[in-house]
């Protein structure tokens, strides 16, 4: 009866174990190993408004707050340079605090030009581009909207 009820189970086992083994292969997770894992603030640091944004606008607000270094290198072409703005991080971030406390800028919440911008540097920052090499595409792809708002 036991060598019975095992060879019947058997098929399910195999079948368990192969769905198991495809499920984790295709987890898509990005490791801290992976050398185009991009830096990205904490939700829960950021006003409501901004947890409560589309992903593609809480993505922007995360990596820029994260990446000034690359952000501040970035011009943005949506008009944004007469409200002060000197690169696509200003739209995000108005200042930084003595402490590293971010003050956020709602800008980028209702400005779809300002999170492309973001979210092409996000994807070719993950092909291996450059900060120039991704300026230069910016330049191309957005003067058509605008001024930019970088020298």
């Amino acid at each position: 009866m036991t060598h019975t009820l095992t060879r019947s189970l058997l098929p399910f086992f195999i079948i368990w174990i192969t769905f198991s083994g495809l499920l984790s292969a295709c987890s898509g997770k990005m490791t801290d190993n992976d050398e185009h894992n991009l830096a990205m603030a904490s939700l829960d640091q950021m006003p409501i408004e901004m947890q409560n944004a589309p992903i593609t606008v809480k993505q922007a607000y995360q990596f820029a707050a994260a990446n000034p270094d690359v952000m501040k290198g970035i011009p943005c072409y949506c008009g944004c340079g007469s409200m002060g703005h000197t690169s696509n991080y200003s739209c995000y971030v108005s200042s930084v605090d003595g402490d590293g406390k971010v003050n956020y800028d709602n800008h980028a919440l209702g400005c779809s030009i300002c999170v492309d911008i973001t979210q092409d540097t996000m994807r070719l920052l993950k092909q291996g581009k450059s900060v120039s090499d991704i300026r230069a595409t910016v330049d191309q792809t957005y003067a058509q909207y605008g001024p930019s708002n970088m020298p």
